[in-house]
């Protein structure tokens, strides 16, 4: 183990003592790494480096059965529980879990490191897969859950075992492209003629890199107000409590580069700690930073199955936090209670 590697073991060691509660996210903040150098600090303790062989190790989560599945960005922690179906890694460009419960968006081409982690903790061992991209930053993580098949995770990482054991990791800096051309250099009625014409809702982010616009000038330079309303940062907890009274089922998309998890269901308990409004369901947990949110719109897309409406909230440099949606399928209009309650926020 090299000095800055030893070092930055008792630093981190230093900090849990001092701050038992300390997630290992902000402990990598506050000592000035990321979180995948701080994890490899532990290798050969409690983590085991794994193969980056990330279709086929996510091809088998299956055999742990029941597990919560854990997807987070800077700002909103979206946890469900569930088991791992139908993965689908055909296309080059996105691998899929389609499933009542794991619903999942993978963008493989931003994963780069694996680990296998069992913590111990004052409630038992908590054993973990987590994936981090380049830079270090964690995209997914799979924790075990008392129904879980524990074996079937000591034989996954016995398979997928890497021989690079080392405590020293590298990361390389992601850029951020956050880059908006001037409005004036936008074909602005070609962009509204554009949205006004979709026939599905996936067709916008080709639409986005046609006419050159970052997703917060689009929802500026929309049609009107009723394809895109700038609305009150509130209007998220109304509708999240709107939604639990009304026991409307809804769609809550949370994601980072490398992965977007979807949670399709009702929301019943919800609960304010601090400045994080939160979820706190048996199988479904979301944790929102209210404080880092910068922009809430109301947006409406023309689809072939009608109009369809979202709650899209982004942070202070225009990157998506979540995105709320009444629950629907391709071919099936969205629910008019949906529409209602965002009608009434």
């Amino acid at each position: 183990m090299d000095t800055v590697t030893n070092n930055l073991k008792s630093q981190w060691e230093k900090l849990k003592a001092e701050n038992p509660h300390l997630r290992i996210r902000n402990a990598a903040e506050k000592l000035g790494v990321s979180e995948a150098e701080l994890v490899a600090t532990q290798v050969g303790e409690t983590v085991t480096r794994l193969r980056p062989e990330f279709s086929a190790i996510l091809s088998e989560i299956e055999k742990l059965e029941k597990v919560m599945a854990l997807t987070r960005n800077e700002e909103c922690v979206h946890e469900r529980k569930g088991i791992y179906l139908n993965p689908d890694f055909s296309s080059p460009h996105a691998g899929l879990f389609v499933g009542e419960d794991i619903d999942l968006r993978i963008f493989l081409s931003h994963w780069a490191k694996a680990f296998a982690v069992a913590e111990k903790s004052e409630h038992g061992d908590r054993k973990s897969l987590q994936f981090f991209g380049k830079d270090g930053l964690a995209i997914h993580k799979i924790y075990l859950t008392k129904d879980s098949n524990d074996l079937a995770f000591e034989e996954l990482v016995l398979k997928y075992k890497s021989d690079d054991q080392s405590l020293e990791e590298t990361t390389v800096e992601v850029p951020l492209n956050i880059d908006e051309k001037a409005d004036a250099d936008i074909d602005v009625a070609g962009f509204q003629a554009g949205w006004e014409n979709l026939k599905d809702t996936h067709e916008f982010f080709g639409m986005l890199r046609k006419f050159g616009v970052t997703r917060t000038q689009a929802l500026r330079l929309a049609p009107n107000e009723n394809y895109a309303k700038k609305v009150e940062k509130d209007v998220i907890v109304k509708m999240l409590e709107g939604a639990a009274e009304a026991k409307l089922p809804i769609m809550v998309f949370v994601g980072n580069r490398g992965n977007i998890q979807i949670h399709t269901g009702r929301v019943r308990k919800t609960m304010w700690h601090g400045d994080w409004f939160n979820v706190m369901d048996p199988d479904f947990n979301m944790h929102l930073d209210m404080s880092k949110i910068a922009q809430t719109w109301i947006v409406r897309k023309p689809t072939e199955d009608g109009e369809v409406t979202a709650i899209e909230v982004f942070n202070e440099m225009g990157e998506i936090i979540i995105q709320f949606f009444g629950k629907r399928k391709p071919g099936i209009p969205e629910l008019k209670e949906w529409k209602d309650l965002v009608a009434s926020l």
